[in-house]
C-alpha cells in the first residue's frame, strides 16, 4: 500500500513499470512516461448512445480520515459522491498492529472510519493485513513461520469478532502487495496457504461479506505472480470474489481486457467485479491525470480507489491528499478535488465518448444539461471535442442553438484552488446537430470541464470554496444549536435551535460566497427573500440569491445580506424547537452565536 513516503515511490514505480508493458485494446491510450507538446488531438462525445447511469466507481479513496473518523467535514465526501474507504490503522503507533501486542488502537480508528464510511453511504474495504502491522515496517513474524498457524488464527478470531459487533459490512482484502517483500518478506507458498485459511475462514463467518485480493503491486500479465495466484485460487477453490490490483501507473482498460483474458484461460468466471484499489503514482496526482483514470476506469468497468501517498498524521486525514489545510486548519479543496466534484455532478445516462491518442472523456446527459469531464495529464496542446447528436439530449437545444461553458480546473502545485475558472461561455448554433469545442490545454496537470445548457440559462455560478469545516452554531443565549427540523433535507424545512448533538443537519460550513451551507448543497435562506422582522429562515438549493448570503460579525452576530437583519432566535427562546427567523438587530444574546 501506498502510504510509506517517499521512501516506497522510487521502488513502487520501479515495480508497476515492470507489469504496465501490455497488450492496448480498442479505444485505450498510451500513457508517455513524461509530459511533451503533442499535435492537437480529438476526442467525439456521441450523445446517441447511452450506456446507463452513473455509478461514481473512480470515488474511492485509501484512508484519508482522521484517527476518529471525525474530519474532514461531510460536504467533502458528500460532493464526490463518496464510494469507497479502504484502511486499516496504517502506521498508528508504528510499529504496531497484533504482532506488536498493539492492535487495539489501529482496530478502533478501523472502526470509527467504518461506520463513518458506512454513515456517508460508501464501502469500506478492510485492509487486514495492516491490523497484523505489515504496513512497511519491518515486524517480528508472519503469519504461518515455522508452519506454526496458532497466533494467526487467533489474530482472525479476534478479527471476525470485532467485525460482527460493529454491524456493519465490509469487503475483507486479505493481504496488501504480497508479490513485494515490503508486505510479504516470506515465501509466496506461504502467502498462498494464508490466503487459504483466511478465506476459509472468513467465507465461513460472514457468507455474503466479499473477500478482495489479491491487491498486488502489479497490473494483470500473462506471467509472474498473477498468473502463479490465478493458478493457486482456482485449484483449492478459494477465488476471491473481487479481483484486485493497482495502476501505479497503469491503465485501467488495458489492464481489464488482460485480466479477462487471464481468468478466462483458467475457467474462472468473468468478467467479475475489478477493483484497482490504488491507483494514480505519487505523480500522477493532479487534475489532468485524476480525470484520466476516472474516465478509463468507467470506461474499463472498473472500481477505482485513488492511491495516498501521505505518511504520518496526514495519512489519515484530507481525503487522500484531495483537501489542504490553512494556518487556522480549516480544509480547503486542490485541484483535484474539484475534478471528482465535477464528477459527482454529472447525472443521467453516461454518453459515448471516442478517445484520442492521449484524451479520454467521461460524458454524460441529463434533463436540461450535459456535461463533460475531459482527461489527459501526459501532454499538452488544443484538444478539439466534438458534440455529436445534441437533438438526441433533453431540454437543451433551443432554436439549434446551446449554450457551451467551458471551465479549466487548475493544478496550483498541489495548494489549494478556488475553484474552476470559466474559459468559455457562449451560445453556438448547431451544425447537423453538434458543434466542435476547443479548448488550450497548456498545462498537462489541469483539465477541463464542458457543461452545455439551454441558451437562455445564464450558466453555472462558480462554486464558492468552503471557507471553513463544518461546525455547529450555537446560540450564546439558548446554549442551543442552530438546527434543521426534524433533519430534513427538503427546500422549505425550518430552522429552529434544539440540543447541540453533532449530527449532519447541525454542521453549517461559511463559504467565500457568504453562504451558510448544511449536507453541502442547501444553504440557510430568507424565506421568500422577505425583510421584514419576524421573516422564518429555512433551508433551500444554494442559489447565490443575496436572501441566502449572511456576514459573520466579530460580536457573535450574523446579518442577513438581503434583508440587513440579524439571525434570530425567536422570543429568545430557549426550548427544543424554538424558531429561528430574521429580526432587527438588538445585540441580544438571542442573536449572538458561537462556533462548536
Amino acid at each position: 500500500m501506498d502510504t510509506k513516503g517517499k521512501r516506497r515511490r522510487t521502488g513502487r514505480r520501479s515495480i508497476a513499470a515492470l507489469f504496465a508493458i501490455g497488450a492496448l485494446v480498442a479505444g485505450s491510450v498510451f500513457r508517455t512516461a513524461a509530459p511533451a507538446q503533442a499535435a492537437d488531438e480529438s476526442i467525439t462525445v456521441n450523445f446517441s448512445v447511452a450506456a446507463g447511469s452513473p455509478t461514481y466507481r473512480a470515488s474511492g479513496w485509501i484512508y484519508g480520515m482522521t484517527e476518529d473518523a471525525a474530519n474532514p467535514p461531510d460536504q467533502f465526501f458528500r460532493d464526490v459522491k463518496f464510494r469507497y474507504m479502504r484502511a486499516g490503522g496504517a502506521q498508528l503507533d508504528s510499529p504496531g498492529g497484533w504482532v506488536s501486542g498493539k492492535y487495539d488502537r489501529r482496530w478502533n480508528a478501523t472502526r470509527a472510519q467504518l461506520l463513518r464510511t458506512r454513515s456517508l453511504g460508501g464501502e469500506f474495504v478492510l485492509l487486514v493485513h495492516d491490523l497484523w502491522g505489515a504496513d512497511g515496517y519491518p515486524i517480528s513474524r508472519f503469519p504461518g513461520d515455522n508452519g506454526n498457524w496458532t497466533d494467526y488464527d487467533a489474530f482472525l478470531t479476534r478479527l471476525i469478532n470485532d467485525v460482527r459487533a460493529t454491524g456493519a459490512p465490509v469487503q475483507w482484502d486479505l493481504w496488501n502487495e504480497p508479490n513485494i517483500t515490503l508486505f510479504w518478506n516470506r515465501p509466496i507458498s506461504q502467502y498462498f496457504e494464508m490466503w487459504k485459511r483466511a478465506h476459509q475462514r472468513i467465507r465461513a463467518a460472514f457468507p455474503s461479506q466479499l473477500i478482495v485480493g489479491p491487491s498486488c503491486a502489479c497490473v494483470p500479465s500473462t506471467g509472474g505472480f498473477w498468473t502463479q495466484y490465478l493458478d493457486y485460487v482456482k485449484a483449492n477453490d478459494v477465488v476471491p470474489d473481487i479481483v484486485s490490483w493497482h495502476s501505479l501507473p497503469g491503465d485501467p482498460v488495458a489492464n481489464v481486457a488482460t485480466a479477462n483474458t487471464t481468468l478466462g484461460s483458467r475457467g474462472i468466471p468473468h468478467p467479475r467485479p475489478y477493483q484497482i484499489n490504488e491507483y494514480g503514482a505519487a505523480n500522477e496526482q493532479s487534475p489532468g491525470d485524476g480525470s484520466w483514470y476516472i474516465a478509463r476506469l468507467e470506461r474499463a468497468g472498473a472500481d477505482g480507489l485513488r492511491a495516498n501517498w501521505a505518511g504520518g498524521g496526514n495519512l489519515h486525514n484530507d481525503l487522500g491528499n484531495l483537501l489542504v489545510r490553512n494556518s487556522a486548519g480549516q480544509y480547503q479543496p486542490k485541484g483535484e478535488w474539484w475534478v471528482y466534484r465535477f464528477y459527482g455532478s454529472q447525472t443521467g445516462q453516461i454518453a459515448s465518448v471516442t478517445p484520442s491518442t492521449s484524451y479520454d472523456a467521461f460524458a454524460t446527459k441529463a434533463s436540461g444539461e450535459a456535461k463533460i469531464l475531459v482527461g489527459g495529464g501526459r501532454t499538452t496542446g488544443n484538444i478539439a471535442v466534438n458534440l455529436q447528436r445534441l437533438d438526441t439530449t433533453s431540454g437543451i437545444v433551443q432554436s439549434n442553438q446551446v449554450r457551451v461553458v467551458a471551465e479549466r480546473i487548475p493544478y496550483n502545485g498541489g495548494g489549494a484552488v478556488a475553484g474552476p475558472v470559466t474559459v468559455q461561455n457562449t451560445v453556438v448554433t448547431l451544425s447537423d446537430n453538434g458543434t466542435t469545442v476547443n479548448l488550450p490545454h497548456t498545462n498537462a496537470d489541469e483539465t477541463f470541464t464542458i457543461t452545455l445548457l439551454p441558451p437562455d440559462t445564464p450558466g453555472p455560478s462558480p462554486t464558492p470554496t468552503p471557507t471553513s469545516g463544518a461546525s455547529a452554531l450555537k446560540g450564546v443565549g439558548s446554549g442551543r444549536c442552530l438546527d434543521v427540523s426534524g433533519a430534513s433535507q427538503a427546500n422549505g424545512a425550518q430552522a429552529q435551535i434544539w440540543d447541540c448533538n453533532g449530527q449532519a443537519n447541525q454542521q453549517w460550513t461559511s463559504t467565500s460566497a457568504g453562504e451558510l451551507r448544511v449536507y453541502g448543497t442547501k444553504c440557510l435562506d430568507v424565506n421568500g427573500a422577505g425583510t421584514a422582522d419576524g421573516t422564518s429562515v429555512i433551508i433551500w438549493d444554494c442559489n447565490g440569491q443575496n436572501n441566502q448570503k449572511w456576514r459573520l460579525n466579530a460580536d457573535g452576530t450574523i446579518t442577513a445580506i438581503g434583508a440587513n437583519k440579524c439571525l434570530d432566535v425567536s422570543g429568545a427562546g430557549t426550548a427544543n424547537g424554538t424558531k429561528v427567523h430574521i429580526w432587527t438587530c438588538t445585540g441580544g444574546t438571542n442573536q449572538k452565536w458561537t462556533r462548536v
